[in-house]
Parts: structure tokens; C-alpha cells; sequence
């Protein structure tokens, strides 16, 4: 019988498609012998995410890690164990050891906590100073930014002139995107790729420490649209008549300045980004999701 036991959520990822189904399959054999080789033992509940399985485990000298495994289909996070290597601990999770042809990562234990109980201002100048080490030169190995977006903004030719994304928005994230990605800012640079409220930790060695990246090549101003799009709901239910797009602002502006941004960049990749968002929500029928991307879009155009 299997030691592992995978959390319902991992199990019901097999639901997705045949691949994914044999991933899953395979998970427990696949860490019981990572358990084995690297010398450690579980030390309490499995967790997740959408892609990967995070186990908490202890080692030989009984210092408190997690093993994380990722399903070997998901591009985005594939060099996640490279990137970790180069920031080294320095604003992000410590990796301690790595084996890619499994895609596991041994990672050193952070606390549960993360930005969403911290007050939105403030987190977002947590994350602004984040950016500062983890915003590290280019590296030749990692997919770049444009490789994605080009792909992604030439979809947008396919939306109805009728549909629920204004076609105005359309038009000026196509013009932001050909712009944004014609000089050389737009690959120079290491970026996160998916840092928000949930991908920053507490720990021990520092205040805060970011988790989970999805690394490419691109420009560093290309960060600033999750920490918008992510704790949405809290704009609209604040009391004393702050409107959303004021506080969609302030949270803008607050990133940009603690990060050091140019404003006009970062404005063009949040309308890029949401525009993007409320393309994918309408094509998967979320139409409160297309909502609350076009706001966004719209809230950071003065």
C-alpha cells in the first residue's frame, strides 16, 4: 500500500484530461522514491496548487523542508528550480536541492502566512521591495516574455467586434503589447511572472519571501497587474465611498512608485494583461470575470 496520500484536490486533477490523470497515477510512487533518495520523512499534511503537490517533510539532521512536485506538462513553471538556484534565497523560498527529470524541488519551510491579512498598501509595497532582488539580469535558458504574449495578443483578432471585451480595450492592448515588446526592456530582465498576495510567505531569515514563480525573460513592469486583479473584492465592499477604480489606483501607484517604475509601462502592461483576462474569461463564459477585468483595465487610465 502507498505511504502517500494525495489530497482529494490533487486526485480530482486527474479529471482534467488522460495526461494529467497519468501524472497523478504516478505521483505516489514518483515521491516515495524522492522520500527514499533525499533521506526525509512526511511531517504533516500534503498541500496544492493547480499544477503540483507540496509535501511537508523533515531530513536526516530533522530540519523542516517541503518537497514539492510539479506536473511534468506545465511550461510555465518549468524552470522554477533554475531561477531559485540563481535568486539563491534572496527574496524567495531557498532551494536546497533539485531533480529536473522529475520536476521536484527540496525547498526550505516557510510559514502559512501570507499578504492577505496585510492591508493592500502596504503589501504592495512588500512586493515592490520583493522586485528589487528578484529582478535579476536576463538568463539565457528561461522562454522569454514576448514568446507568450505575441501568441496571446494575436488571439485577440478573433474576438467578436460584438463581445463582451470592448473593442476599443482591444485595440489599445494590441498597440500596448507591438510597443512594449519593440525594445530591448522587454527581455532583460528575471521576473516572477505571478507574484501577488498569495505567493509571498512569512519566515524566519526574512519578514517575507515570494514562492511559486512562473520565470521568463521580460520587462520587470509586467509584474505590477496580478497585485490588481487579485483581493478584487475588497475594493467594492470598503466602507466610507472609496470607489474601486480609487482604490485600484492607489494600489497602482503605491507599486510604481516603492518599485520604481516607469507609470506609462507599467499602465500599458496592466491594460495588456486585463485585456487578456476578460478575453480568456469570456471565451470560459465567466462573465463576472470579464467584468472585473475590464474594470481594471479601465481604472488605471487616467
Amino acid at each position: 500500500m502507498p505511504r502517500i496520500r494525495l489530497p482529494a484536490g490533487v486526485l480530482g486533477m486527474a479529471d482534467r484530461d488522460d495526461v494529467w490523470a497519468d501524472w497523478v497515477s504516478a505521483l505516489p510512487a514518483r515521491v516515495e522514491g524522492l522520500l527514499d533518495e533525499w533521506g526525509l520523512r512526511e511531517d504533516g499534511w500534503s498541500m496544492h496548487g493547480y499544477t503540483s503537490l507540496v509535501v511537508p517533510v523533515r531530513d536526516e539532521a530533522d530540519q523542516p523542508l517541503v518537497l514539492k512536485v510539479t506536473f511534468d506538462g506545465d511550461d510555465e513553471s518549468e524552470h522554477e528550480g533554475l531561477v531559485l538556484g540563481r535568486w539563491d534565497g534572496r527574496g524567495a523560498v531557498r532551494m536546497l536541492r533539485a531533480d529536473p527529470s522529475r520536476r521536484a524541488l527540496l525547498l526550505e519551510r516557510l510559514h502559512s502566512t501570507d499578504l492577505r491579512n496585510v492591508w493592500d498598501l502596504e503589501a504592495c509595497e512588500i512586493v515592490a521591495g520583493l522586485w528589487r532582488d528578484l529582478h535579476v539580469p536576463a538568463m539565457p535558458q528561461l522562454r522569454s516574455l514576448a514568446s507568450y504574449v505575441e501568441r496571446w495578443v494575436a488571439d485577440l483578432a478573433t474576438l467578436p467586434a460584438n463581445g463582451p471585451v470592448p473593442r476599443r480595450l482591444v485595440q489599445q492592448a494590441t498597440s500596448h503589447a507591438r510597443d512594449l515588446l519593440a525594445d530591448d526592456e522587454a527581455s532583460d530582465t528575471v521576473i516572477h511572472g505571478d507574484l501577488h498576495y498569495f505567493n509571498v510567505l512569512a519566515a524566519d531569515r526574512a519578514d517575507w519571501l515570494a514562492i511559486d514563480p512562473k520565470p521568463m525573460n521580460g520587462d520587470r513592469h509586467y509584474e505590477v497587474a496580478p497585485m490588481l486583479w487579485n483581493r478584487f473584492e475588497e475594493l467594492a465592499a470598503r466602507p466610507g465611498g472609496q470607489s474601486v477604480r480609487a482604490g485600484l489606483l492607489r494600489r497602482f501607484e503605491t507599486l510604481v512608485d516603492a518599485g520604481g517604475l516607469d507609470e506609462d509601462r507599467a499602465r500599458g502592461w496592466v491594460v495588456v494583461r486585463e485585456v487578456l483576462n476578460a478575453a480568456w474569461a469570456a471565451s470560459d463564459g465567466d462573465a463576472e470575470a470579464v467584468t472585473t477585468a475590464v474594470t481594471i483595465a479601465k481604472a488605471v487610465q487616467k
